[in-house]
């Protein structure tokens, strides 16, 4: 239980750090980094899908529906600081933990930023 713990801390630690880094990238080029998009139902040529995206200084996931004769709405939104998600990300879903924590790694350059 302790090495999870531990573990669970350290890759909360890095996703924190690799957020804050995406954050000074978004500041610089003004364009959000989408973390995840992921569909929750589909019907016809409608869905419903929750879209997460990293602005300056926070993660904001929205409930969006769209497609065919429905327009565009967000059902929900939810704003995380940079400290708060990833202790959501983690409590959720880790396989989406490590989705985002590996494309942040992936997409940001070492230490450019």
């Amino acid at each position: 239980m302790v090495r999870q713990i531990s573990l669970d801390s350290y890759q909360a630690r890095q996703l924190r750090e690799l957020l804050g880094r995406g954050s000074r990238a978004v500041e610089k080029t003004g364009a959000p980094i989408t973390l995840y998009r992921m569909v929750l139902e589909e019907e016809d040529s409608s869905y419903e899908e929750i879209v997460c995206t990293l602005a300056r200084g926070h993660v904001i996931e929205q409930r969006i529906v769209s497609g065919g004769p429905v327009p565009p709405s967000i059902k929900s939104q939810a704003v995380f600081t940079l400290d708060e998600y990833p202790a959501r990300l983690i409590g959720g879903s880790r396989e989406r933990f490590a989705q985002v924590l590996a494309m942040l790694e992936s997409e940001l350059p070492g230490d450019s930023l």
